[in-house]
């Protein structure tokens, strides 16, 4: 079974989603839309982009002194 994207409506009338495995692990959550057909378009594009995505390992890199 594949991972699912579940669409929720918080209390301020906002929308946003998760993303989880098929183990129910949460993979990923989007920030808060205003529309429902914004976060439809947010889950097509992850969905594509996803797929198609290079990995960028940026865990070595140099951070500046705090």
């Amino acid at each position: 079974m594949a991972g699912k994207f579940e669409i929720l409506k918080d209390a301020d009338d906002t929308y946003r989603f998760l993303l989880t495995a098929a183990d129910g692990t949460l993979v990923a959550e989007s920030p808060q839309f205003e529309h429902l057909k914004a976060v439809v378009a947010g889950i097509y594009a992850v969905r594509e982009n996803a797929a198609t995505g290079i990995i960028v390992d940026q865990s070595q890199a140099t951070r500046p002194a705090a």
